[in-house]
């Protein structure tokens, strides 16, 4: 019998599994503390604990592990990308970004994804599975631990579509700005979607204070169609509906990603139909210069043209900026490092990472 992943209790529900092995209350509150303040990765580390508990809560439970397995660091800006083993050998990326207001994380929620998004290096090989809300938060505690600095901002961006895993990310939100643990504030997190319309409305309908940013990159249904599979079963305008609901519900306005991809969906007609689309809604445009992947012909334009689109945007009251490019120098596409390492090393996950 597989024992219980302790990291993804919410504090509620430690305090209730705490009660159940007949211990005291006060005791979950210094167990949740080790597990998301002092981020421990071993029972042992928790000394203010009897060893006699400590080892009635490693027969019971484990904690969730991610283990380093590379690490790159860019040298042209304060980037640096992560390589993650889980226990049982899937790999997942996470992204430090340093800004003057603080740091900021970019995680996973799932190992490979079946969005199938054509020009985005996660979703080649489709989708292994989806993180636990542990495994989510460990990427954080990782970073964390091992920068000795204080992580202001967390993305869910990387490999996988959040609302793919849609009660696992929700519980993960609750746990990372719940105020025993790390109490990140609501509004320091940002997670995308390429558009689950479902998922998005019950998310809207959480209380959550995060922002959504919704993966748009084409003007049109038809021109979303051929870069987004998704379009295929959502179409635009509900899509939009689903944001304005979003909008309604929380006061959060929408950011709009939208990479740029060269004769694909950065010529002028493309800006307007852009124009027609956002000029109504409280909302921010983020555009992308697609970053190229060898298993795609896509291109991205070239920072001229990229700045003519943008200009066209404004002077017709967009909220509008070109995403800074970060650690360019490295494997800087979501799913590059991922990607590239699987190719080359295909075995079985180190046996330490699963044990205590």
């Amino acid at each position: 019998m597989s024992k219980k992943d302790i990291c993804s209790y919410s504090f509620e529900e430690l305090k209730e599994e705490i009660a159940r092995i007949g211990e005291k209350d006060f005791r979950s509150t210094q167990i949740y503390e080790w597990l998301h303040v002092k981020l421990a990765e071993s029972f042992d580390e928790m000394t203010n604990l009897s060893k006699e508990l400590r080892e009635k809560l490693k027969e019971e439970y484990e904690i969730a592990k991610v283990k380093m397995i590379d690490h790159q660091i860019s040298k042209v800006d304060p980037t640096e990308k992560f390589l993650f083993e889980l226990c049982d050998g899937n790999m997942i990326e996470s992204v430090l970004m340093k800004y003057n207001y603080g740091n900021s994380v970019c995680i996973s929620s799932q190992a490979g994804c079946r969005m199938g998004c054509r020009f985005c290096a996660s979703t080649i090989g489709g989708l292994e599975r989806s993180l636990a809300p542990s495994e989510m938060l460990r990427q954080i505690y990782q970073i964390q631990k091992m920068t000795g600095e204080r992580v202001s901002n967390v993305v869910v961006m990387g490999t996988g579509e959040p609302l793919d895993n849609y009660d696992n990310f929700v519980k993960f939100i609750h746990i990372l700005s719940d105020e025993h643990g790390l109490h990140i504030s609501q509004r320091n997190i940002t997670a995308s979607t390429c558009g689950i319309v479902p998922n998005m409305k019950r998310l809207a309908d959480e209380g959550l204070q995060i922002t959504l940013a919704l993966s748009l990159h084409g003007s049109t249904q038809e021109k979303r169609k051929r870069l987004m599979p998704v379009a295929d079963r959502y179409e635009l305008p509900e899509v939009l509906d689903a944001c304005d609901y979003y909008f309604e519900k929380t006061g959060r306005r929408i950011t709009f990603e939208y990479s740029l991809v060269e004769g694909v969906n950065d010529q002028m007609e493309d800006a307007r139909e852009l124009i027609s689309i956002l000029r109504k809604r409280n909302c921010h445009l983020n555009l992308i210069p697609v970053n190229p992947i060898k298993e795609r012909d896509f291109k991205k334009p070239d920072r001229k043209n990229a700045l003519e689109f943008k200009n066209k945007l404004e002077k017709n009251g967009i909220n509008v900026t070109i995403r800074r490019e970060r650690g360019s120098d490295i494997d800087g596409a979501c799913g590059q490092l991922r990607r590239r390492h699987t190719a080359a090393n295909e075995g079985e996950p180190d046996e330490d990472i699963c044990n205590d």
